[in-house]
């Protein structure tokens, strides 16, 4: 009789919901640990309403778990070390592990991380005080970036120092948004790039690699707006020297799931890392519609050993039409709205719009079989929907 796995996911939020829905046709059972109980993925499996630290409730979540994954950075680490040693005896995996998610929580060990590998990075600095903050900046240039180590996402915990003058309210900003008791602060150089990228790549318990094309993504207050794959003007070269930096931090961590790897690109063609996220992330969102195989299914293809591509496209980039993707922001659009746009696919997520605020409730993919047809596909989709983008 055929023994059903059972995934468990550490977050209910959307990321979580898509893993399910991607593998609930290859006959997955899914469970999520998650504090919140009207979540959006509350209908695609059980739901333990926990917090991350609630031992007991661990327990429960881990009982009869074939592996454990995650859908979001903010897993404490000490939850996935906490749960590799108690189930240690039951073999229970967890991907990828709680060593890169602590790094990946942390902005300064990441950089760090990406030195250590020859990753080129802005240049950066460690503060924790109001003057070790001035005497970075005067070392670093302005205009900076003044970051929380941990905790920050969609342009949340930051701020823009473009002369002196703006060091003392950045600081005040930024610290009172820091976790914890002692303010960890990190000072980035300001970059000109001329895009922003990113690559989706996977590495499996067997060792396979996958590397999607690059993406162009657009960002406004510090939230993705949008994507477009094969990023456009991609040559063999460049997405050749993205393959080799996700390579190196793959193989170096024996990472095992999907990994996002933010990059700036400069006007001389360098390309520099930005940041890591060690999930499914929202820059891939266009392979679902895109690609023969999306994100969500390679990472759960990676974390159960399963073949990552078939081997006649091994040496191919996986990817079947030219992608965009939009994320809807304030509103959700009716469905004969987007869904009489040429190439569009809606993808809800069973989140409520909060009136005021920027929330990721949904996105729409719009895919075509050319670059032309995409541009005019694109301009139709942000003109029509602009009030929900």
């Amino acid at each position: 009789m055929y023994e059903c796995p059972i995934i468990g996911v550490l977050g209910g939020g959307q990321l979580g919901r898509m893993l399910a829905l991607a593998g609930l046709p290859l006959g997955l059972q899914f469970r999520f640990l998650e504090p919140t109980a009207d979540c959006p993925a509350a209908d695609v499996g059980q739901i333990i309403v926990a917090e991350y630290t609630d031992r007991d409730a661990l327990a429960r979540f881990a009982q009869g778990l074939t592996l454990v994954t995650y859908e979001f950075e903010n897993i404490p680490a000490e939850t996935l070390r906490w749960l590799h040693e108690t189930t240690r005896a039951h073999t229970l995996p967890i991907f990828p592990s709680a060593d890169i998610l602590a790094i990946a929580q942390d902005r300064l060990l990441e950089k760090q991380l990406f030195r250590l590998r020859g990753i080129g990075t802005p240049d950066f600095a460690s503060v924790t005080n109001l003057e070790e903050l001035a005497s970075a900046a005067a070392t670093l240039g302005l205009p900076a970036v003044l970051k929380t180590r941990r905790m920050g996402y969609d342009g949340k915990g930051q701020a823009i120092i473009r002369v002196e003058s703006d060091i003392a309210a950045a600081w005040q900003t930024v610290s009172a948004a820091a976790p914890g008791d002692r303010p960890e602060l990190i000072l980035e150089s300001f970059v000109q790039f001329t895009r922003e990228l990113s690559i989706i790549s996977s590495r499996s318990t067997t060792g396979e690699l996958h590397f999607y094309p690059l993406t162009q993504n657009t960002h406004r207050e510090g939230v993705l707006r949008e994507s477009i794959a094969p990023a456009p003007a991609l040559t063999t070269e460049l997405q050749q020297r993205a393959e080799s930096i996700a390579r190196g931090l793959l193989e170096h961590t024996r990472y095992v799931g999907v990994l996002a790897i933010e990059l700036f690109e400069l006007a001389d063609g360098r390309l520099l890392a930005n940041e890591m996220a060690p999930r499914v992330h929202n820059s891939g969102h266009w392979t679902q519609n895109g690609a023969e195989v999306s994100q969500f299914e390679l990472h759960i293809r990676a974390i159960m050993g399963w073949p990552l591509v078939p081997q006649q496209h091994s040496d191919k980039p996986y990817t079947l039409v030219k992608s965009a993707m939009l994320n809807l922001l304030r509103t959700i659009p009716a469905h004969a709205q987007v869904l009489a746009i040429p190439g569009a696919h809606l993808h809800l997520y069973n989140k409520e719009p909060r009136a005021g605020q920027l929330r990721k409730v949904g996105h729409i993919n719009i895919t075509a079989p050319d670059d032309a047809a995409l541009a005019h596909r694109l301009d139709l989709a942000r003109t029509q929907l602009k009030h929900y983008l």
